[in-house]
């Protein structure tokens, strides 16, 4: 009985959630896993890349309406959240972030969100139904780790030995 519903910033992450995480959710129990990308689906030029945190959240509370049975996250780059002291855009917990250790600062903003959507949205929220998920590293330089995938993934084997940096490459 329980949905996901995954808010992206563009089509390398909707594509990972719709055809690689929800296969692997929907053995976990999950009868929906879905991605959408934040903003309106309709105007193009507001389809991708991280939106101002008002807007975001906004959708976060209006989703969590939808049943009691749905759960909403994130898959946001933390390099682009919006941030800045006095910026009434800024994602929670963002400036803060930058002064903790790397280790520390996805957690950080993660809980932040969590505060913001509880403190907007007291009568409906419910920890777990709402997992913000910052990612610290640009999701598309993920997808290039492994070099020999890249090569076999787009036919060019022979190209292996060029797309391994020089002496850092550990097999």
């Amino acid at each position: 009985m329980v949905r996901l519903l995954v808010l992206v910033e563009g089509e390398t992450e909707e594509t990972f959630v719709n055809e690689l995480l929800a296969p692997h959710l929907s053995k976990k129990g999950f009868i929906a896993v879905s991605a959408k990308f934040m903003g309106n689906a309709r105007k193009r030029d507001r389809r991708r890349g991280i939106k101002r945190w008002p807007g975001v959240r906004e959708e976060i509370i209006r989703h969590l309406n939808t049943d009691k049975n749905l759960y909403v996250s994130t898959m946001v780059d933390y390099y682009a959240l919006p941030g800045g002291e006095e910026n009434p855009n800024a994602w929670p917990g963002r400036f803060q972030a930058i002064s903790l250790n790397f280790d520390e600062k996805a957690q950080h903003i993660e809980a932040e969100l969590q505060q913001d959507i509880a403190t907007y949205s007291p009568q409906l929220f419910k920890k777990q139904r709402f997992i913000p998920y910052i990612m610290m590293h640009e999701f598309e330089g993920l997808l290039f780790s492994d070099c020999d995938e890249l090569a076999r993934s787009i036919a060019r084997e022979a190209s292996i030995s060029y797309l391994k940096p020089v002496g850092i490459y550990v097999p």
